[in-house]
Order: C-alpha cells, then sequence, then structure tokens
C-alpha cells in the first residue's frame, strides 16, 4: 500500500511539472507595448432611400417580386420620393508610421463620408483615404498628427502552423479587445480572392476587427485581420488575415500613385489534379493547366498554348493554379519574365512580357459623384439620377431620368418622384434623355419663354406633359 502511495505521489509530482512547463503564453506585454498603435476607426456614410419603405421582400427571381412591380409600380422597389438616412460602421487599423498612415480594410471606409478615428489615448481625429484596393481588400488612410506610437513587422512567410497569434481591435466596438490563437493553415485560398494568400487562423474575429492587425509572439504584425469564415455572421472558429507583406506593397503603391497596378497574361486555368498528372505524363500533380488562352493577349504571343502546363513562373514554381494569379498580379507590367512550360511530355521554356490588368473604377467615387449630381436640382427645381442597368431592366427602358425629387420651389405640379422622363420635345425635335449632363445641358439652353413637352412615364403608363416657360 505504501509503495502504491508513493508511486501515485511521484505520478502526481511529474503530471504538476509538466503542467508548469506547458503553461499558455503570456500577452500582457505584447499588448501593452503594442496596444497603442492600433486603432478604433468609425465611419458614417448618406444613404438616399425611398420613402415609401424598404425593396421588395422577395429576391429577383421571385415570381411574386416581378408581381409586385408590375402591378403596384409605387410599391418599394420602384423610384419613389427619397429620404436621407446616416449609416455608421465600424472598424479597426493600425499605426504604421509616427505621421499618421493607417492600415485598415478597404470595406472598412468603402464609400464613407466621413471617418473618424480614435486612439487609445482617447483622441479623435478625421481621417482621408490615400487610397484603397478592394482586390487585396487594403486600405491606407490618414490622419494630421504627429509623434504617435507605430507598428513594427515581421515575416509572414517565416510563420509556422501551429504557432501562437494575437489580434488587437474593436469588435462590436469595443476598443481594444485582445483575442489569442493558433495558425491554422497558410496561403489559403479563398472563393473570388486570387491575389491573397491568406492566413487562417482560430483567433475570434467579429465584425468590428476587420482592419485591425494580427501579431505574432515577438509583437510583430504579421497579417491584416480581414473576414471570417461563418453560417451565423458571427465567430466560428475560422478567421483570415492578409499577410503584411502584401499589404506593405499595396500602399506603398497606394501611397506612390493612388492605384495599384497588377500584371496579367491572358489565360484560363485550372488545377492539375492526380489523374490530369497521369494523363500528361507529369510525375506529379503540380503547376496549373491552361484551358484557354487569350487572343491577341501576352500567353498567346508567347507561345502558350492550350492544353500546357505552367511550372514555374519568373523561377517560382507554380505548386497549384492559386499561385499563379498571386505571382503574375506581383509582377511589375512589361516586364519580360521566363515560363517554364509541360508539353507533349517534356518541359519548355518560354519567355512573356506581362501585361496589366485595367484598374476598376472607383466605386466611392463614382457614389458620391452620383449623390452631388442628385442633391443639385436643375432649371426645374427636380433633382434626377440615372437609373442602374438593373432599374432599366426592371422598368422596361433603355435609357432615361428618374425624378428623385421635386423642390419645393418647383411650379411644375404634373411632375412627381418616381416618374421617368424619356424624352424632351423642343420645337418638333424628339430627344431620348439619356443622362443628367444632357438633359441640363438642353435646359440651360433654352429660353425662358420657350414652352417644350417631356415624354414621361409613370408606372406602367407614358403620357406628355408640356411646360410652358422656365424660371
Amino acid at each position: 500500500m505504501k509503495r502504491v502511495f508513493t508511486l501515485l505521489f511521484l505520478s502526481l509530482f511529474s503530471l504538476s511539472g509538466l503542467a508548469q512547463n506547458a503553461a499558455l503564453p503570456d500577452f500582457s506585454g505584447l499588448v501593452e507595448k503594442q496596444g497603442s498603435a492600433v486603432v478604433n476607426i468609425s465611419t458614417s456614410q448618406v444613404v438616399r432611400g425611398g420613402a415609401r419603405g424598404t425593396p421588395f421582400p422577395f429576391d429577383d427571381d421571385d415570381p411574386m417580386s416581378e408581381f409586385f412591380r408590375r402591378f403596384f409600380p409605387q410599391m418599394p422597389g420602384t423610384p419613389s420620393a427619397p429620404r436621407e438616412f446616416q449609416t455608421h460602421s465600424l472598424g479597426s487599423g493600425f499605426l504604421i508610421s509616427t505621421d499618421g498612415y493607417i492600415l485598415t480594410n478597404a470595406h472598412v471606409v468603402d464609400s464613407a463620408d466621413e471617418i473618424l478615428v480614435r486612439l487609445t489615448d482617447k483622441r479623435e481625429f478625421k481621417a482621408n483615404v490615400i487610397g484603397s484596393d478592394k482586390r487585396t481588400d487594403v486600405a491606407l488612410i490618414k490622419i494630421d498628427a504627429k509623434s504617435l506610437p507605430a507598428v513594427s513587422f515581421g515575416d509572414p512567410n517565416s510563420l509556422k502552423v501551429g504557432e501562437w497569434v494575437v489580434a488587437i481591435g474593436s469588435p462590436f466596438g469595443f476598443d481594444s479587445s485582445v483575442t489569442a490563437g493558433i495558425v491554422s493553415a497558410k496561403g489559403r485560398s479563398l472563393p473570388q480572392e486570387n491575389y491573397v494568400p491568406f492566413i487562417q487562423t482560430d483567433v475570434a474575429v467579429n465584425p468590428g476587427n476587420s482592419g485591425g492587425p494580427l501579431f505574432n509572439m515577438k509583437g510583430e504584425v504579421i497579417g491584416i485581420n480581414s473576414q471570417i469564415y461563418s453560417r451565423s455572421g458571427g465567430f466560428m472558429g475560422i478567421s483570415f488575415a492578409i499577410p503584411i507583406d502584401v499589404a506593405l506593397d499595396i500602399q506603398s503603391q497606394l501611397r506612390a500613385k493612388g492605384k495599384v497596378t497588377r500584371g496579367r497574361i491572358g489565360v484560363i486555368i485550372q488545377d492539375v489534379s492526380k489523374d490530369l498528372a497521369e494523363t500528361f505524363g507529369l510525375p506529379k500533380a503540380q503547376g496549373a493547366v491552361v484551358n484557354d488562352v487569350e487572343k491577341g493577349g501576352p500567353a498567346e504571343k508567347a507561345g502558350i498554348e492550350s492544353g500546357d502546363i505552367i511550372l514555374k513562373f519568373d523561377a517560382k514554381p507554380i505548386g497549384s493554379s492559386a499561385d499563379l494569379p498571386r505571382i503574375v498580379a506581383a509582377t511589375r507590367p512589361g516586364s519580360k519574365i521566363p515560363v517554364q512550360v509541360w508539353r507533349n511530355g517534356a518541359t519548355k521554356e518560354l519567355t512573356i512580357v506581362v501585361g496589366e490588368i485595367q484598374e476598376e473604377k472607383s466605386a466611392s467615387a463614382n457614389a458620391k459623384t452620383q449623390r452631388e449630381a442628385e442633391q443639385a436640382s436643375n432649371r426645374l427645381g427636380l433633382i434626377v439620377s440615372e437609373p442602374t442597368a438593373d432599374q432599366k431592366r426592371r422598368l422596361g427602358i433603355k435609357s432615361g431620368l428618374v425624378i428623385e425629387n421635386v423642390r419645393k420651389n418647383a411650379t411644375y405640379a404634373d411632375l412627381r418622384p418616381g416618374d421617368i422622363i424619356l424624352a424632351i420635345i423642343v420645337k418638333g425635335e424628339n430627344t431620348d434623355v439619356k443622362s443628367v449632363e444632357q438633359f441640363n445641358r438642353i435646359l440651360n439652353k433654352l429660353d425662358k419663354s420657350t414652352n417644350f413637352t417631356l415624354l414621361v412615364k409613370r408606372g406602367e403608363m407614358r403620357h406628355f406633359i408640356t411646360i410652358k416657360g422656365l424660371p
């Protein structure tokens, strides 16, 4: 009995020692040193909506949606008298320089009319957007301040799966919240996200954490928390961060040129499965098989053919098809790059001149311009806007302008919000109305005494309204 007790005591002592040696890491020093460089970002945006309520509670392909639009044209979902309301959103960011440059997510500041940054010492600053890149979800903003704390950067390529990482941000508006976890995977590809090799973690990330930093145990930023995988809208154990080297390359381009340039070669690719590799005589499943080549594109000019398997691009191995878009996009347009392909059971070396992906127009800039145009009434005292392609389809028109509002000083009671101006007839000349600028230009050329007629669509009916003179 005494021997059994002794063995039990020694076993418990041994387990206690193991527990002490395997103690969880202490993050307090990291948070104390780096936490002051993390900021809270709040944005506001003025949104114009119909006065009659919210859109139909049906999907576009739901038969009930078409029924309501057809038989109740003034119900929600059709143009009506606008009302303005302000929306607010929250996010996070972090200072990358002592003079006020901040990295965050593009979706945090997208379309914002005002951006307010709050530091941990409770000081608040209005921020300006230096530039944003939707393809990587990276944005660079700046506040007018000096002598600020700034983060230091680590190498995300040196991260190991299973390594501890820490996130600091403002989930649900709770400033300076700290969560920790481990690296679950590296180089993750997500649907519609071809340019970012995401770091997957199990760090708790929730709405408001977006744009905040992901730290390694050295207190270095190795990523920007960007999105989560969730079926509930909240954290479910899977979050994704943009590697900081990708983000820093984007911000340097935004700071220098205000935009990001990316390479392209003009191919449609797919992954190489084990069966495909055997069919093509490839020793192992690797690379990206070319399904199609853009006519006249960089790849065709370089001699790349459908059925080629791209194994290396600029001497960088292509492990899977997801690697190729990232590497090509990061290549400076105009560069001459060596490409290794697998063709007819052997490797072949080619040289390609990289093209450039055309930059997408800034949605926020377009939206702001549209709002400004809508807020300015014309000589008729009308606020008009150009319908979207989807609205044109629903309304059954090819062109026209939606009357969003009628100013109080307007004297034309026959025109009302929701009407669609299709054409203007002046001295027998019938002109289709195609844009706000064109319509206002025609009005501005008219004398005060000139009578003219508008062709207006109201619901399912079209009728002419004559305007006798302008103010």
